[in-house]
């Protein structure tokens, strides 16, 4: 939730799950590196605030404050470095979706059970 009160991920998991039983795991990938494309710096190759700022519109999201975008962009920062590359934005997007993680980590299990028995069936 972004400071202010304002929960701006309400939207947004509601959308990602309808979005993968749709395109399938390869198709919303895709469709987050577009959305990564859309938001980051075209000149750094990241999401920075400033990009966040300026492409806000799009997202319905220009009511924000300055605090708000920051406090976006360092929920998925993972090292730290103040702006979001492609797979920490995706990362992000993930987790502000607990049902898609929920699911993710079913599929996980599903490949690995299936790698086990395939392994497992060539032992005997």
């Amino acid at each position: 939730m972004a400071a202010g009160g304002i929960n701006w991920m309400v939207d947004f998991e509601d959308l990602l799950p309808v979005m993968a039983d749709k395109l399938g795991g390869e198709g919303l990938i895709n469709e987050l590196c577009n959305g990564f494309q859309l938001l980051m710096d075209k000149v750094k190759g990241v999401i920075t605030t400033e990009s966040l700022k300026l492409n806000a519109t799009v997202l319905g999201l220009q009511d924000l404050t300055d605090d708000e975008l920051i406090s976006m962009v360092k929920e998925g920062d993972l090292d730290g470095d103040g702006a979001l590359n492609q797979m920490e934005f995706c990362v992000l997007m993930f987790r502000l979706s607990p049902q898609l993680m929920e699911e993710s980590q079913l599929w996980l299990r599903e490949a690995l059970n299936e790698e086990l028995n395939n392994a497992c069936s060539g032992i005997y």
